[in-house]
């Protein structure tokens, strides 16, 4: 039996089933952080987070540190589906392909629209979806949401990491050290030798990672990048002397024993670090804000234009075809749960606007208000949705565990 045909299937599942469970602790792990910013307690956590601890706040550790392992399991997932999963063909990318590329301009150009000179400079916060979130908010609806719908907004997730790892690669990045660039480099070529000779066992390359994050936090480029860079050297293969069916190779062993540390632990902490706005104490001025009305449009209008426009734009000129047993309206309402932005887009906000606290919170305030209106949305529309089916009848689909 072909190991690979034994591994996809099951890589798939599980991440459904982890993502839509971490999206409901991270939606937990905001609800507390926005209750702890807005009670007596919110200038003492605030305080804790500016805390040093060692050469770094607390913030700065987990924004820096902790997810730097979030970005590496983004690149596992992405080399694994882009490799050998659900982008490894042409056919297979267009579809999610073209949606992820209109749910990254559209909302960017609508926040532009909002937005000029200093403040421009958060175009890319919209532009990003949260997998956790809306896999957490499919999860609600049952069988109500066909399988293909949810690998569909799986790849389309993938695709729009990917280019939110682009934009802060060459957006976001401050002035170079090339001294620390170089050695990252180099650091880099010893991870591609490991590749190259075969290396197999996964401590060579976490250990060389941990110098190659170094190196990169002191060059200017964001350090989570570096786990991105990490995640496109690890191998795909298995051992190549012992190609039985049993054996996994690094990456699926790296990216399976990540899920659950960043799911359940790494995501909900950077929640409770960076969605903890005390919004009690802003003036009204900032509901109404361009960065606040550019942000929450760019996520509530731009996210599902883009999206369902391009996606329908691709099946009527055939380019692909519509995701079996889903009609018009369930995939209009997967369009608007790509309007959920909370992980990725409050991380670029702390990017665009690093030394402007007033700017941050209106930022996230949008990010938090449209997110949650694009989430009930889309689970509304889902709700009342109904699938097509094409010649062979549709059965309700479920999402079947790793053991079965």
């Amino acid at each position: 039996m072909n190991p690979k045909a034994q591994v996809r299937p099951s890589a798939v599942r599980r991440f459904l089933q982890s993502q839509s469970a971490a999206g409901m602790v991270l939606m937990a792990a905001a609800i507390v952080a926005l209750l702890i910013a807005n009670s007596p307690l919110g200038s003492r956590y605030e305080a804790a987070l500016e805390a040093h601890a060692g050469p770094l706040s607390l913030a700065h550790w987990i924004n820096d540190g902790l997810m730097a392992i979030f970005f590496l399991l983004v690149g596992l997932e992405i080399k694994r589906e882009v490799l050998d999963g659900q982008l490894s063909s042409w056919p297979r990318r267009i579809l999610p392909g073209l949606a992820a590329a209109g749910g990254m301009a559209v909302p960017a150009l609508i926040y532009l629209w909002f937005n000029r000179g200093p403040t421009a400079a958060g175009w890319a916060i919209p532009a990003a979806t949260d997998i956790a979130f809306a896999l957490g908010v499919i999860a609600l609806l049952g069988n109500r949401v066909p399988a293909s719908l949810r690998v569909f907004l799986a790849a389309l997730a993938i695709i729009d990491d990917l280019g939110a790892v682009a934009i802060i690669a060459f957006f976001y990045t401050a002035k170079l050290s090339l001294v620390d660039l170089a050695a990252a480099t180099a650091v880099l070529g010893v991870l591609i030798g490991f590749n190259r000779f075969g290396v197999r066992p996964l401590t060579p390359y976490l250990a060389a990672g941990v110098i190659l994050w170094v190196f990169v936090l002191r060059s200017g480029i964001h350090a989570t990048l570096a786990g991105v860079v990490l995640a496109m050297t690890i191998p795909m293969e298995c051992t190549p002397a012992r190609p039985d069916a049993g054996t996994m190779s690094p990456l699926h062993r790296l990216e399976r024993s990540l899920h659950v540390p960043v799911g359940f632990l790494i995501l909900p902490i950077f929640g409770l670090a960076n969605a903890a706005v005390p919004i009690l104490g802003l003036q009204p001025g900032v509901l109404a804000a361009p960065v606040t009305l550019g942000v929450a449009a760019g996520l509530l209008v731009g996210k599902v234009t883009g999206v369902f426009g391009f996606a329908m734009l691709a099946i009527r000129l055939k380019l692909a075809d519509m995701p079996a047993c889903a009609g018009r309206l369930q995939l209009l309402g997967v369009a608007m749960l790509c309007g959920i932005g909370f992980t990725m887009s409050i991380f670029i906000t702390l990017l665009a606007f690093p030394g402007d606290p007033l700017l941050r919170a209106e930022a996230k305030i949008g990010v938090l208000a449209g997110s949650l209106l694009s989430g009930l949305l889309g689970y509304l529309i889902l709700r009342v949705a109904r699938g097509e089916s094409r010649g062979a009848p549709c059965r309700p689909h479920r999402i079947v565990s790793a053991r079965e």
